[in-house]
């Protein structure tokens, strides 16, 4: 079910980020009064949380620097309602994907199957130690099965999410050292130059870089060493692991049902950006 963990995650993956690449979402978030880009994201993606302190959102986002989480929540909740920033989230993120995948593939039967087996393993895996999870589990699904399919994959985005929390927590890796990692993976060069951490203070990066090296994981040129490599592969193995338990809900057949289903979709969607 690793392997399967993993297809799935690439079938699923542009689904879910056309929350963050396409406009849609971030127009409806605007339209809210939301100021900023960084107010809308964390705004409407802690929202299943409920009106939890930045410290939680922190914890359960993990990936974020230090007072990060806290220049947004909880003041985006405090001028505008989760529940409104979710529905928001909701509204331009299926509205993305309607456009995106066009009325030929929006509207066809085999979007609403997908949409339905997407449904039953977003739902299928237990909720224990899994915040992020839980919290998406528990909102209503989407009767549009455009909405449906959206809402689905991004349910099953965070238990993978969840897992992979707990994998960078055992092995000891904290948020921007996961990014460093993660773009010494992507050939990026530097890894600190990653878009997801260029923005920290040099000597924050800096001194994320030095622990890699004193733990052997990263050389002296920046670049991984072999226990650097064999570690982020563990992680990646475990994260597999972890993520595959909402698909053991689903019959073999099932499952190459959603295959078949997902692969039309997401080409689609990588095609446009989506990736």
């Amino acid at each position: 079910m690793t392997h399967t963990a993993r297809r799935m995650f690439e079938l699923l993956e542009p689904i879910c980020l056309v929350t963050y690449f396409a406009d849609e979402c971030n127009e409806e978030l605007a339209a809210l009064g939301h100021r900023t880009y960084w107010d809308g994201y964390f705004a409407s993606r802690a929202a299943p949380l409920g009106r939890v302190p930045a410290e939680v959102v922190d914890a359960a986002f993990y990936s974020f620097a230090p007072g990060e989480v806290a220049r947004h929540i909880p003041g985006a909740w405090e001028r505008i309602p989760p529940e409104a920033s979710l529905a928001a989230r909701e509204r331009g993120s299926a509205a993305s994907l309607r456009r995106i995948l066009g009325p030929e593939l929006a509207d066809s039967p085999g979007l609403a199957r997908t949409a339905d087996l997407t449904t039953r393993a977003a739902l299928g895996a237990p909720v224990a130690g899994r915040v992020m999870y839980a919290g998406m589990r528990a909102l209503p699904v989407p009767a549009d099965p455009v909405a449906r399919l959206w809402h689905s994959a991004t349910v099953l985005r965070e238990h993978r999410a969840d897992g992979h929390v707990a994998a960078l927590v055992g092995a000891r890796i904290g948020g921007t050292e996961a990014h460093l990692l993660s773009a010494l993976a992507m050939g990026v060069d530097p890894p600190e130059s990653f878009g997801r951490v260029h923005h920290l203070p040099k000597a924050r990066l800096a001194a994320a870089v030095a622990g890699l090296r004193e733990r052997g994981l990263v050389d002296a040129e920046g670049r991984f060493t072999g226990a650097g490599r064999a570690l982020k592969d563990r992680i990646e193995a475990l994260t597999d692991e972890l993520a595959a338990a909402p698909y053991e809900v689903l019959s073999p057949a099932e499952l190459d049902e959603l295959v078949a289903g997902l692969e039309p979709l997401t080409a689609r969607l990588v095609a446009a950006g989506s990736a």
